[in-house]
């Protein structure tokens, strides 16, 4: 039996795959945990890709007319407290200040103790969600129907409590943006809803290469207080789904209960149509666990931290400074590229350290170019690339090289994608028969099973917790599918579920 080849990630996906998760985090530097329970520290190869993808969603949003603001992360518990579904969906995660200064005092063995003082007249969230601090202001901003539509995001960190925490994917705080919208119309917040959802799930498509099921989630699984959730599910390398998404119409739940209320056209006092739609650094967690290998982190181009890393080649210390200036003025040419309308981002690896090669490939940088004191002399590059098996390299001209860099790192973020897509379909089965819907939970990874679907939310919630399952969403695509019995219930319905386990 031939000896298996040894991967830079241990274990391997197939052997352990949430500590293989883990250990690509360690290995690609993106994060580590810290001091505080539950909580993370991005690292700066993880935080350059966020701001990617915090940079390219804000253009989104800004060319829908959308702008940002901020609002205060402690929100007084009164306010929470006026919109009792919402209260109650995150009662159980959420952190409260109740005191407002510390009073030290000396302990016997020179120690000084720290005891919270000065117990607040009302407590604070901090917040999980900003429905209620926002519709607070939404609720003063509001007089007539001509201050409406109102458009905003925010870019902020959140807290909930999670007791089981994973980094990326569920951590006691984290960084998202929050878009809240008020409407003076139904049809405004409607189309408002199903905007958001649709620039998810092409930013998801088009810039994170991971394919995406666009639907609305069951009764079940709704946001609290929302009268519709909008979701975009992916399906990572476990066969697992990660809500990777969601765009919510409120209806007139939250304004009624803040009185965002305003004149109308005739003369009218009217509540407000409301929205709210997020994303969060769950999206790297997503990232990883859709792209990744046993040899680290894979990074599509479009969101890379870095996008071609060149790594001089410096036996000799008489050739050391003429390979050292020709990756510079190398990654000089190619920054003065652009992809996608930005320009290239471009590291040359100058440290003098071992082992460089494996630090990109574990740090998924989409492109490695080594430049030696031959490839000087022969006027090539030897190219890598991480959608690519570790080994495998490329030797070109220079100029064709830099002809092509643009076609290069597109084809790597279409072949990501590509594979992604292949990987989820051929993991996704249509099912109409309940015994063997019960029978697949049995697998160790089963995938995805799309069924006809007439069940109430109590039959629903029974199926779930009997196989550790949910409905991932309602498929929108498949909205006017034909007739077909309940996998449950036997009747004849035209909609779809996709049940799932998920993280």
């Amino acid at each position: 039996m031939a000896k298996q080849a040894k991967t830079a990630i241990q274990p391997t996906r197939s052997e352990d795959f949430p500590e293989w998760y883990q250990q690509v985090i360690k290995g690609a530097d993106l994060a580590e945990n810290s001091e505080t329970r539950g909580c993370m520290i991005i690292k700066p190869w993880g935080y350059a890709l966020w701001e990617n993808i915090q940079q390219q969603l804000d253009k989104y949003f800004k060319q829908t007319g959308h702008q940002n603001a901020y609002f205060p992360l402690l929100i007084p518990l009164s306010h929470f407290e006026k919109e009792a579904e919402c209260a109650e969906g995150f009662a159980t995660e959420c952190a409260v200040v109740t005191h407002h200064r510390l009073e030290a005092s000396k302990l016997d063995d020179g120690t000084t103790k720290m005891e919270p003082a000065g117990k607040l007249t009302e407590p604070y969230v901090i917040r999980p969600t900003s429905e209620t601090i926002i519709g607070a202001a939404f609720a003063r901003w509001t007089e007539s129907y001509r201050d409406l539509p109102l458009l905003i995001n925010q870019w902020a960190n959140v807290m909930r409590w999670e007791m089981r925490t994973r980094m990326f994917l569920r951590t006691a705080e984290f960084l998202w943006q929050e878009g809240h919208t008020a409407h003076e119309t139904k049809q405004e917040a409607l189309d408002e809803t199903h905007q958001m959802h649709a620039i998810y799930e092409k930013f998801l498509r088009e810039h994170l290469a991971i394919p995406t099921i666009p639907g609305e989630k069951s009764e079940a699984e709704r946001f609290p207080g929302a009268d519709m959730t909008l979701t975009v599910e992916a399906m990572v390398q476990d066969k697992k789904a990660i809500q990777a998404g969601t765009s919510h119409f409120l209806g007139q739940n939250f304004s009624k209960v803040q009185d965002i209320s305003f004149t109308g056209r005739d003369g009218s006092v009217q509540h407000a149509w409301t929205t709210s739609w997020g994303v969060s650094t769950r999206l790297i967690g997503t990232l990883i666990m859709a792209h990744s290998d046993d040899d680290g982190l894979v990074m599509p181009p479009r969101v890379a931290s870095e996008q071609i890393v060149i790594i001089p080649v410096t036996p000799k210390e008489n050739t050391r400074d003429a390979v050292i200036d020709a990756s510079e003025a190398l990654a000089q040419t190619l920054r003065n590229k652009h992809f996608h309308g930005e320009p290239l981002r471009v590291l040359v690896d100058k440290r003098d350290v071992r082992g460089k090669k494996w630090d990109w490939v574990k740090k998924g940088a989409p492109i490695r170019i080594e430049i030696g004191p031959r490839d000087l002399e022969s006027r090539k590059v030897c190219l890598q690339r991480r959608d690519r098996a570790s080994n495998e390299k490329t030797f070109l001209a220079k100029e064709d090289f830099l002809q092509n860099v643009e076609n290069t790192l597109q084809e790597i973020q279409d072949s990501l994608l590509e594979r992604a897509t292949t990987f989820r379909d051929s993991n996704t089965q249509d099912c109409s028969d309940l015994e063997i819907f019960e029978k697949h939970w049995e697998g160790e990874f089963p995938g995805w099973l799309v069924t006809p679907w007439a069940g109430t939310r109590e039959e629903e919630e029974a199926l779930s917790k009997k196989h550790k399952i949910a409905i991932r969403c309602l498929p929108l695509d498949l909205t006017g599918a034909d007739l077909a019995p309940c996998i449950l219930t036997k009747e004849a319905t035209k909609t779809r579920a996709i049940w799932g386990r998920s993280y």
